[in-house]
């Protein structure tokens, strides 16, 4: 009987251990779950409400006071979420007893180890700092960014921001992933005003003030239009000659526009610019006519 009853105390202690340590550790990692999905879930909530505001709302583009409350938004569930699983674990070791004591010398040569590791973490949450409280791009605005030994500059529109990185969709929907850390310069193509350059190559033989007439026309017709006007801060302009080359001449014409619309104001543009050049005698190619709104936009 004794010897079954050292055998059972063993399994005894387990169960104990079971029902005080193991169901406390089960009950905060739950506790920690549902606290994470609710804050996901309240994210949501005010990110919708912030999104059914501007859709339902008679504005063309968001606001920058609207952009940047949604990324504030994300940020800050972000962080709350990252400090709910960091005291979660902490609270976990305590209740598993291990000796934290113990481990203060081990931690701090890994520590060491990792703070050499987590110097392009830091950076990356330092600068995700610096562009949501510069307000240099949010939610909805289309940026185009240089990164650190790439080439190619991620161009698309923002989806999501947080402290550590960026995410941006291109035109073809592909979803760019770009630590905050490594990008060297950000170009928002979407902020307050944009401006879309069009530049108008003729031949050198013809009559410069008949297209400067003509290009003049499209301006006016342009601003007339109620499903243009509604994109343009002003009257478009015919800025005059840009360039001469040897058997052509850039006619050079700029129009102000809504942010993030400068791309569809320079595509009615160019088809008016045609319709009119063709109208005048003038042979002018659809696509020699450059459009430069990418690069001029604010």
């Amino acid at each position: 009987m004794e010897t079954a009853a050292i055998t059972w105390m063993p399994v005894r202690r387990a169960g104990d251990w079971l029902l005080d340590t193991g169901l406390s550790v089960v009950l905060t990692v739950l506790s920690a779950v549902l606290v994470v999905r609710f804050i996901a879930w309240a994210t949501r909530r005010i990110t919708d409400h912030i999104d059914a505001n501007y859709d339902h709302g008679d504005e063309l583009v968001r606001s920058e006071a609207s952009k940047h409350r949604h990324s504030v938004a994300q940020v800050i569930s972000w962080v709350i979420i990252t400090i709910v699983w960091v005291l979660t674990v902490v609270q976990v070791v305590s209740r598993l007893g291990l000796p934290v004591t113990g481990l203060v010398a081990p931690a701090t040569v890994l520590g060491a180890a990792l703070g050499f590791g987590a110097q392009r973490l830091v950076q990356d949450i330092l600068a995700g700092f610096f562009i949501i409280t510069e307000r240099q791009y949010g939610f909805g605005d289309m940026v185009r960014l240089a990164i650190t030994g790439s080439s190619d500059d991620a161009e698309g529109v923002v989806e999501d921001v947080t402290l550590r990185v960026s995410r941006l969709r291109n035109a073809d929907g592909e979803v760019i992933t770009v630590p905050n850390g490594q990008i060297l310069k950000a170009v928002n193509l979407s902020k307050d005003w944009a401006r879309s350059v069009v530049d108008v190559p003729v031949p050198v033989s013809a009559d410069l003030n008949r297209v400067n007439d003509a290009l003049h026309q499209v301006c006016v017709s342009a601003y007339n239009d109620r499903s243009l006007k509604k994109l343009l801060l002003d009257q478009p302009s015919v800025m005059g000659v840009e360039s001469i080359s040897v058997d052509e001449v850039s006619v050079r014409m700029v129009a102000r526009s809504l942010p993030g619309k400068q791309f569809q104001v320079g595509r009615e543009l160019r088809v008016r610019i045609v319709t009119a050049m063709r109208r005048q005698g003038i042979s002018v190619e659809p696509e020699m006519v450059a459009d430069k709104g990418d690069e001029e936009a604010e």
